[in-house]
């Protein structure tokens, strides 16, 4: 990026700005352009290095004065110190403007900015059948919670604290990194700005506390896996009477052994006799609420059919209605067979056109074909 580009051009101001809007529009693209917010992109580090620059510059009245006047050259050679000495350092504002971006470094936050605890996931397993009426669960978890005898301060209690002597109270410290002032969470305070003089005993002056508990998990009906459950304030208890992250329990529903789910449709595939797939007939099948399900076999069905019942599904989550049940059809060839089944299925055969399996004989005719063509 070229050092003559004019600097009310680079900070989207006109010459005339005021001070404070010159300071918004610089803070809006330090936003935009800070390098942690785009990480490896060589052109928008420039480019807030330049902005920078620029507003050093701008926000000090003297080199205002000088550029106004003189352009880049008035800090030619040296004159003034450059445009990043004599005051006017863009980097007091930094700290703001990281705060805005990123909470502050290492998420600390400012001076009482209390931390909220740690978001927790348990993994919970179910059957179809409890997916299908859903259900209440009892759960242990080994979770930390407030400390009682501090109420979550970590002090012990009738004790105070003091204003942390690293930070000056702030709870952030700064440090000098080249061209960058970086601002950081105290580390003695750890954002706080405080510090307990008197540890509480029971929690060691985290004001938290490791503790098994039973929580109830309602369960409704409809739920598939990877559905999730959100307990709000039951995660992990936050540092120093910080709220408590929430509790997300992820549902797993087990495979049944007669049928399998897609979203809010249950499938199954039905093995018959060929004699029913021939006649035609009637299957009962046992549904998830209780009932029992009659499927008609349409006289002349084929392998891979699929039957629909309307309603016979998986209830809608949080919605009203059921899905569908849909069945398959499987025509099962007997394996075995008595002397007189076999009789029976002679005569059957010395009986049969052909037209009895239009499928079967235009495949078979469409062979004769071939071969008659290639005995020509």
């Amino acid at each position: 990026m070229s050092a003559e580009l004019d600097y009310y051009e680079l900070l989207e101001v006109s010459r005339g700005v005021d001070d404070a809007t010159l300071k918004s529009s610089y803070r809006k693209l330090a936003m935009k352009f800070h390098p942690d917010k785009n990480p490896g992109c060589a052109e928008s580090e420039a480019k807030f290095k330049a902005i920078s620059s620029a507003y050093a510059c701008l926000s000090d009245p003297q080199k205002r004065a000088a550029y106004d006047q003189y352009g880049h050259a008035a800090f030619e050679n040296g004159g003034m110190g450059g445009a990043g000495g004599m005051g006017g350092n863009p980097f007091n504002d930094l700290g703001d403007i990281f705060e805005s971006i990123f909470g502050g470094f290492g998420g600390g936050g400012g001076r009482g900015q209390a931390r909220r605890g740690a978001d927790l996931r348990y993994d919970l397993e179910i059957s179809l059948d409890e997916a299908f009426h859903g259900k209440s669960e009892q759960i242990e978890i080994d979770v930390s919670v407030q400390c009682e005898p501090c109420d979550g301060s970590g002090a012990t209690p009738g004790t105070g604290t003091r204003r942390c002597n690293l930070c000056g109270g702030h709870g952030k410290v700064r440090a000098q990194q080249g061209f960058f002032m970086v601002e950081r969470t105290c580390p003695t305070c750890h954002g706080r700005g405080e510090v307990i003089e008197n540890p509480c005993r029971s929690c060691g002056g985290e004001g938290r506390v490791d503790q098994r508990q039973t929580l109830d998990v309602n369960i409704p009906s409809g739920v598939d896996t990877g559905t999730r459950i959100r307990l709000t304030g039951k995660g992990e208890a936050g540092p120093f009477g910080a709220p408590a992250g929430d509790l997300y329990i992820f549902v797993h529903v087990k495979r049944h052994s007669v049928f399998e789910r897609d979203g809010t449709t249950l499938l199954t595939r039905a093995p018959i006799t060929f004699t029913k797939a021939a006649l035609g007939g009637e299957i009962e099948l046992p549904g998830l609420d209780g009932t029992r399900h009659t499927i008609t076999i349409p006289a002349g069905i084929q392998s891979g059919k699929q039957l629909r019942q309307r309603g016979a599904g998986m209830p809608v989550l949080q919605g009203r209605g059921r899905g569908d049940l849909v069945v398959e059809i499987q025509v099962e060839t007997p394996t075995k067979l008595s002397a007189k089944q076999k009789e029976l299925l002679r005569e059957l055969q010395e009986t049969e056109t052909g037209d009895e399996c239009p499928q079967s004989k235009g495949f078979f005719d469409r062979i004769k074909t071939v071969w008659e063509g290639l005995t020509d």
